[in-house]
């Protein structure tokens, strides 16, 4: 039984280990990127995806559940047919060394694409009540199950107000070989930075459209499990979203009972193989059932109050103090298109990006997750480090950025060379205009939160990422990408000004070459 202190020691990545390892991919047995239902009834949306106007700079600036003021009147039930699309649908197909190749709405680690939508609803627009699964590919949804079971979802994350009362909520899992057929025990990691960048889509794409929406980490998950038909061993609930207020469930269907449900699967690939670690370490940060994930949630809240775990003491360090463009000046790309125009770069110019640009893209993309564990005043788990190598009026260095006041403060010096070395020896990470880490102190957010907070400090770091890229394509002439790392030599990089902390993720990005 292992502890999200030790599961994250153990996947760490070092020169070492690299050295060490003898791992090589089996293409005769890599998964394929996505699930089939082998006889479950389908349901077919007889409209196609209709993405909010409302620009991507503006729909992901929430730090609240509520729906920015740019937004539309979001009284009509929330599409979910467009809301999956735009976060795990298949937005275009690229020809790789002649082939065609489907590129998701979301960036995932490996373009493996572990991780599935089930979608809960009642009574919603085109969908009856029910249980559906999200087919990617062909856009239609698997009916689970018949009938209104949103008051499952409410009794397992105890009465929060937000699961009770939105017309859907959204459930995000992993099939973990899908990502373990490449990245082995990792995969519980990337289970959540790869859910979070499909959380920031599916956030942005809500609340552009006016509706209030927001991720929750605090819930019982066997009832989930149970009423999704999985087997943990294979494929395990992650986070649920809720998108839409005013649907509060009825008292005749507020515990709905549960039949189990075993439906029949097409096999992944010819050989599967376990990873034990990765469902022993999503089995330890489990809630047993609807109070605990409320008495979780109130850790939160109390910790506010004694102590100000993710608060740095203040350096003393010089800062530099950014610029972002305001709502009226800045870029009016529409979420919908952006999240189209979403890519992966693969090399980067060496020329400097503006500092509005960059000042604009951490403001917009950091300023705080909509999350349950964060509806007091404690703004998040993880801080920001910045290697910047070519911004306009920025020596280039490291820097810990400070959402609150939009300032750098200076930790110390940095080169390309040094940066791609970081990153697995990826050159290209130095060619980059800045490097992005999102960092936490996981010692710390174990001790007091559990391995339920490991769980969610990747899953902001994720959604961090994923936010990241939608303000990177929010501006024509920026693209970047998401990359790992040398967790320990990161760390050290980052030390002494961030004692302590790990990174959790890394984005870089500036102009593609």
């Amino acid at each position: 039984m292992v502890d999200a202190r030790d599961y994250h020691e153990r996947t760490n990545h070092s020169p070492d280990r690299l050295r060490e390892d003898s791992f090589r991919l089996d293409r005769s047995n890599q998964p394929r990127p996505y699930k089939v239902y082998e006889a479950l009834p389908r349901f077919a949306p007889d409209s196609d995806p209709d993405p909010p106007a409302t620009p991507a700079l503006a729909s992901i600036a929430t730090t609240d559940p509520d729906p920015p003021a740019e937004a539309p009147d979001g009284s009509d039930d929330p599409d979910i047919e467009t809301l999956c699309h735009y976060a795990t649908g298949i937005t275009k197909e690229l020809e790789v060394q002649g082939q065609p190749m489907p590129f998701r709405a979301a960036a995932c680690t490996g373009k493996l694409y572990h991780v599935d939508l089930y979608a809960v609803t009642g009574d919603c627009g085109q969908f009856d009540p029910g249980v559906y699964h999200f087919d990617p590919h062909s856009g239609e949804f698997d009916v689970l199950r018949e009938g209104d079971f949103r008051g499952v979802l409410a009794a397992a994350s105890g009465e929060y107000p937000a699961v009770a009362d939105a017309p859907v909520t959204f459930v995000a899992t992993s099939q973990w070989w899908r990502n373990e057929w490449k990245y082995r025990a990792r995969t519980y990691r990337h289970a959540f930075w790869d859910s979070g960048t499909i959380v920031a889509n599916l956030l942005a794409v809500a609340q552009g459209g006016g509706h209030r929406a927001e991720a929750v980490a605090g819930f019982a998950d066997d009832p989930v499990v149970d009423l999704l038909g999985l087997d943990p061993d294979e494929e395990a609930p992650l986070e649920l979203v809720t998108v839409g207020s005013g649907a509060p469930v009825s008292e005749d269907t507020a515990t709905p009972d549960v039949d189990p449900i075993d439906p029949e699967e097409r096999p992944l690939s010819a050989d599967p193989v376990d990873y034990p670690l990765v469902p022993d370490a999503w089995r330890q940060s489990r809630l047993d059932d609807g109070a605990a994930a409320d008495a979780w949630r109130e850790e939160f809240a109390a910790e506010v109050a004694d102590t100000s775990l993710g608060l740095r003491p203040d350096t003393g360090g010089e800062r530099i103090q950014l610029d972002p463009v305001d709502a009226e000046t800045a870029s009016a790309r529409p979420v919908g298109n952006t999240i189209e125009r979403r890519g992966s770069c693969r090399e980067y110019s060496h020329d400097p990006i503006s500092a509005r640009k960059f000042a604009t893209v951490l403001d917009r993309a950091l300023r705080g997750t909509p999350a349950d564990a964060f509806a007091g005043d404690l703004d998040g788990l993880v801080d920001c480090y910045c290697l910047v190598h070519a911004v306009d009026g920025i020596d280039q260095g490291v820097y810990e950025y400070h959402p609150g006041s939009d300032e750098l403060e200076w930790v110390g010096e940095t080169d390309r060379e040094t940066a791609g070395h970081l990153a697995l020896g990826q050159s290209v990470v130095g060619d980059a205009a800045a490097n992005v880490y999102l960092v936490a102190d996981v010692d710390a957010v174990v001790s007091e939160f559990g391995n339920r907070g490991y769980r969610l400090a990747q899953l902001e770091a994720g959604i961090a990422l994923g936010r990241l890229y939608l303000a990177t394509y929010a501006h024509l002439e920026l693209g970047g990408r998401g990359f790992t790392f040398f967790d320990d030599q990161v760390s050290e990089f980052l030390s002494p000004h961030a004692d302590g902390q790990t990174p959790m993720t890394l984005f870089a990005f500036g102009k593609p070459a």
